[in-house]
């Protein structure tokens, strides 16, 4: 099965869980009730949301979820802006903790992995470059990645920047599907309709993005993949 279809599978059934988990009445008094409620205080919202996300980050929340949970509540460009914001700042808590406090704990957590050592003689090469790629590729788990890149010669500048740009369209096409969940779960519950015009611009937008989201983590793949080897 290629990538493309791997991830087409996958945000057509996050859509269809997502929707379905909204609908049902008992989701309607934990998850929803909470989203619902930070989406209601207004300004505070985003920031709450904000501090979530990096705490979530440090603490090996998936990110995923959270930044779904943001497409649901803000809508995309909110939603967009939210999660970049946050998934950023808590990249970078992370990357600070890994360099000082809990250096020891990642030295051993990615000691017996190879993939990790690679990655650490290629940043010592190229930082700003082989960071945006790994933050562009799924082949690194996202919060172990964020503590991994601690212990690398990488400066914090271009990590941060890296991490912001890399992290970007992965951000929109999970925004993308909380936003496409709500949009589900609302016609689902009866409180909205949408026009055929109007579900048809979903399906294609959500499937542009999707698809540019492919092209993207196939070619950081094999851009990656020959940083790497020159490291070894």
């Amino acid at each position: 099965m290629s990538n493309r279809v791997r991830i087409l599978i996958i945000a057509v059934l996050a859509i269809a869980a997502s929707g379905i988990l909204l609908w049902l009445p008992q989701a309607n008094d934990t998850l929803v009730a909470a989203l619902q409620w930070i989406d209601s205080i207004g300004f505070w919202g985003p920031v709450l949301f904000v501090v979530i996300y990096i705490i979530g980050c440090v603490l090996f929340v998936p990110g995923s979820l959270l930044t779904i949970g943001a497409g649901m509540i803000f809508g995309l460009f909110v939603g967009t802006i939210t999660v970049s914001i946050g998934s950023t700042l808590g990249a970078g808590a992370a990357f600070a903790l890994a360099r000082t406090v809990l250096r020891d704990w990642v030295d051993k957590a990615t000691a017996t992995m190879p993939r990790f050592q690679a990655l650490d003689e290629a940043v010592g090469r190229e930082g700003f470059k082989v960071a945006l790629l790994t933050r562009l590729s799924p082949l690194f788990p996202f919060n172990l990645l964020n503590f991994a890149f601690g212990l690398t010669r990488v400066s914090f500048r271009d990590y941060m920047l890296a991490s912001w740009i890399g992290m970007l369209p992965g951000a929109v096409l999970y925004v993308y599907i909380g936003t496409a969940a709500k949009s589900l779960a609302e016609a689902m519950a009866g409180k909205a309709q949408a026009t055929s015009a109007e579900q048809v611009v979903l399906v294609v937008g959500l499937v542009a993005t999707a698809l540019v989201m492919v092209v993207l983590t196939r070619a950081a793949q094999k851009s990656l993949a020959q940083a790497m080897l020159k490291s070894d």
